[in-house]
């Protein structure tokens, strides 16, 4: 409390209305492109050695190429139509493995002190799968979650998070 102040003293940025944690950043980069596609809405993966479309359709290369220089592969563009023929693309880095001789498009497993959960398109079966596992393993974790994406073929967009 300053003397003569009559009350504690608040710290300067409580007068902006700043409190908590920032957001983390959705994006690792944000581009605008003109270019000629349907629909309003696209998204694609950039892998090293080749673009896999996610939305319906071609896409223009003023669109797939519109991260190049900009970030290494591998990355996931999202874009919103804005206008006639103007996109917004956001990009993201992703990590991917190649995981062959796996069923289904999406896997989530889960290995804590209560054992093994395996969800593969969101129906629980039992096992494992330990070329996911042994991702995790040499990262050093012993617990853990992982979610698993089918991006093409045996190309797995993949997320691990320690428990």
């Amino acid at each position: 409390m300053l003397p003569g102040s009559g009350g504690p003293r608040r710290p300067p940025w409580d007068d902006a209305g700043i409190h908590g944690l920032h957001r983390h950043r959705e994006w690792d980069a944000v581009v605008t492109v003109e270019a000629d596609a349907s629909g309003d809405e696209l998204g694609y993966v950039v892998l090293d050695d080749m673009v896999v479309i996610e939305s319906e359709g071609d896409l223009p290369a003023e669109i797939t190429g519109a991260f190049d220089g900009r970030l290494e592969p591998p990355f996931r563009v999202v874009g919103v139509r804005r206008g006639e023929a103007l996109w917004a693309l956001g990009a993201r880095r992703i990590e991917t493995a190649v995981v062959a001789g796996l069923e289904g498009d999406e896997i989530a497993l889960a290995v804590g002190e209560e054992g093994t959960t395996l969800h593969v398109d969101g129906v629980q079966r039992f096992g494992s799968i330990p070329a996911l596992e042994n991702l995790a393993r040499d990262r050093g974790l012993e617990e853990y979650a992982i979610h698993a994406e089918r991006v093409d073929g045996d190309v797995w967009e993949i997320g691990i998070a320690a428990l």
